[in-house]
């Protein structure tokens, strides 16, 4: 019989063999206008509706990969995202990206966010370029 892992987390119990069993529930819960993560709580809330086992029983089918499998790789694939974003941009261009949104902030007006925007828009242009065009750049050879 599965046994809470903890007092303060009555959602993830170890099983008899030590391992993590998580019980998924749906969240209706409730938050104030100006939580700053009321965005993030509404989305759970919303995908809270719906079953991800109907998809994930429909891959274990067709891919022969048990549940639970694709359930941790699920979880972690989307936990680890941020950490995945961060190596695809980089650590150099975080910080110059951030830039213009730290000076909009610091400058607090409506404005100087405004010109963060275009200034956002122009950088990520830039970056976008070999993507949209794949001939700008020689190619390479051996």
């Amino acid at each position: 019989m599965p046994v809470p892992s903890t007092p303060e987390d009555p959602d993830v119990w170890t099983d008899a063999d030590g391992h993590d069993v998580v019980r998924l529930r749906r969240w209706k819960g409730e938050w104030d206008e100006d939580d700053p993560h009321a965005n993030f709580k509404s989305d759970v809330a919303g995908y809270g509706l719906l079953d991800p086992l109907e998809t994930l029983r429909g891959m274990s089918r067709n891919l022969d990969v048990p549940v639970g499998a694709l359930a941790r790789y699920v979880l972690a694939r989307w936990a680890s995202g941020g950490s995945g974003g961060l190596l695809e941009v980089g650590p150099v261009m975080v910080p110059r990206l951030w830039e213009p949104v730290a000076a909009a902030e610091e400058a607090d007006s409506d404005e100087e966010r405004l010109r963060a925007y275009h200034q956002l828009r122009q950088m990520i242009a830039w970056l976008k370029v070999p993507l949209d065009d794949p001939t700008v750049y020689p190619p390479q050879r051996d």
